[in-house]
Order: structure tokens, then sequence, then C-alpha cells
């Protein structure tokens, strides 16, 4: 056995044997002290361990709230998408019940379609709707909505027909100016997706007699447009040297359209359209 070993069993030996010579009395004080001294430590001890109880049990809970809440948003984002759909079956609803409350009030023959298709780069131009030859569409046909005047049929297939607006440039009409005795020709002007573009109305008279809030109807010229369907409302008069303008808004929401009626052919004039009026 090393020196240094033995040297300390020895102490210990020694340290253990005085120990037992103690008195009961000496004892107790040195268990006194002993705990005296550990004593806050114990409290301590027994803090943290209370402090980590109550820090699991608070993490748990977070954890348990925070399934609660990933289940809470996933009930939201699905009733926001009933809600939509929800608004979606409502708007077309409405729309609906005022096409049918058009086709009831019109005195024209007419055939209901679907507006199915329309691009962003052509929205003020074209749209297609689910009619075609088979339904007896052609082209040429006048297209009214709720409001009066939507455009013509360009082009007829067997189950869909494309429609041109009236907002569309190469869509000419021939109006006049209820109240007054303007006539001329109405033409679409180039508008951006999302904003309604407005209609310009030429060959005017110098010193046409019309003004702001003035509808404008369709004339009948041209075997195209019957007569008397309302096409907009004027919202500004552009005097000129030999001929007046005006801007006219369309009478039909163009921008929102579902449900569109296209007239029997039967319901078309046949005339010439004149190149002014």
């Amino acid at each position: 056995m090393k020196p240094l070993t033995l040297f300390a069993l020895l102490i210990f030996l020694s340290a253990g044997t005085w120990v037992l010579t103690w008195s009961p009395m000496t004892v107790r004080k040195v268990q006194e002290t002993y705990y005296k001294a550990i004593g806050p430590f114990l409290q301590s001890g027994s803090k943290i361990e209370k402090f980590s109880r109550d820090f699991v049990r608070e993490v748990e809970h977070s954890e348990n709230l925070q399934r609660k809440l990933e289940a809470i948003q996933a009930d939201y984002g699905e009733l926001k998408i009933i809600e939509g759909r929800f608004r979606e079956l409502e708007r077309e609803n409405v729309q609906l019940n005022q096409a049918l409350g058009f086709q009831k009030r019109t005195t024209f023959d007419v055939k209901a379609a679907k507006v199915i298709k329309r691009q962003p780069s052509t929205w003020w131009d074209t749209l297609t709707i689910n009619q075609g030859e088979k339904s007896d569409i052609g082209t040429q046909l006048t297209v009214l909505a709720e409001g009066g005047l939507v455009g013509r049929v360009d082009q007829a297939f067997e189950d869909i027909s494309n429609i041109i607006l009236v907002t569309d440039e190469s869509c000419q009409v021939s109006v006049y100016v209820e109240g007054s005795p303007e006539k001329g020709i109405l033409s679409g002007e180039p508008g951006e997706y999302g904003t309604t573009p407005l209609l310009r109305l030429r060959y005017l008279s110098r010193n046409a007699a019309i003004q702001k809030g003035m509808k404008v109807f369709t004339t009948g010229r041209g075997g195209i447009f019957p007569p008397d369907i309302q096409v907009g409302t004027i919202t500004e008069v552009i005097p000129g040297s030999y001929e007046s303008e005006a801007m006219v808004k369309p009478s039909v929401d163009l921008q929102n359209l579902s449900v569109v009626f296209v007239l029997a052919g039967d319901d078309t004039v046949e005339q010439v359209e004149d190149p002014e009026p």
C-alpha cells in the first residue's frame, strides 16, 4: 500500500474513533449545526424542484394550448372557405334572380346563356357563353343583360359562342340621346382590367343640346341592334369646332356579367348601317 493512501486511511480511522468518543449532547449539537448549515440549500432545492415541476406543467399546458390553437385555426380556415363559397352562391343567386326578372319583363324573344370564359387581356372586348348553334344562336345576334345592351354574337359554334362587347372598339352602335334630336355612333374606348371603360359618342351637332345624365338608346339602324335598347348614360359632353362628342357610361355592369340573353333572329332589323346618323 502506498504511504499516502495508508496515511489517509489512518486519519479516517482516527477521526471515526474520535467521533465515537463524543457524548450524545455533542452529537446533537453537531447535527443541529449541520442542518442549520444545509437548511437554506435544502429549501432552495425544494423551491427549484417546485419551480421545475411548475415549469414542466406550464410547458405541457402551452403545448396543449398550441395544439388547440392550431385546431381552431384549421377550423377557422375551413369556415372562411365555406363563407367565401356561400358569398359566391349568394351573389350568383342574386344575379340569377335579376336575370329571371329581366327575362320576364323584356318584350323580346330571348335565350338565356351563362358566361363561361373571360380573359383578363380582353376583358372589355369579348366573352364566351355556353350556348351555340345547337340553341339556334348565330352571328350578329344582339346580346342583352339587366340594364340594356351587352354587345353582339361574333362567332357561333356548336355549343358555345363568342360575344363582342359594346366596350370593344370594333363594336359600333347607332344611337340617339333621349330628350334631344341628337344621334350619333357609339363605340368602345380602350380600358384596363378592373376599371369600366367609357364609350365615346361621335358625330353630334356642334351645339348639341345634351347634358350629363341623359340616357342613350339604340336607333335600330343597321339590322343588328333593335331600336330603343338602352346603352348607357352621358357622363361628359365635349364641344368641338365642327361637331361635339360625349362620353357614355355603359348601362350594364359589364365587370360582373354571369348571365346574358341572346335575342332571336326575328327581333333584329333588316337595314343597312349608315356610317353617320
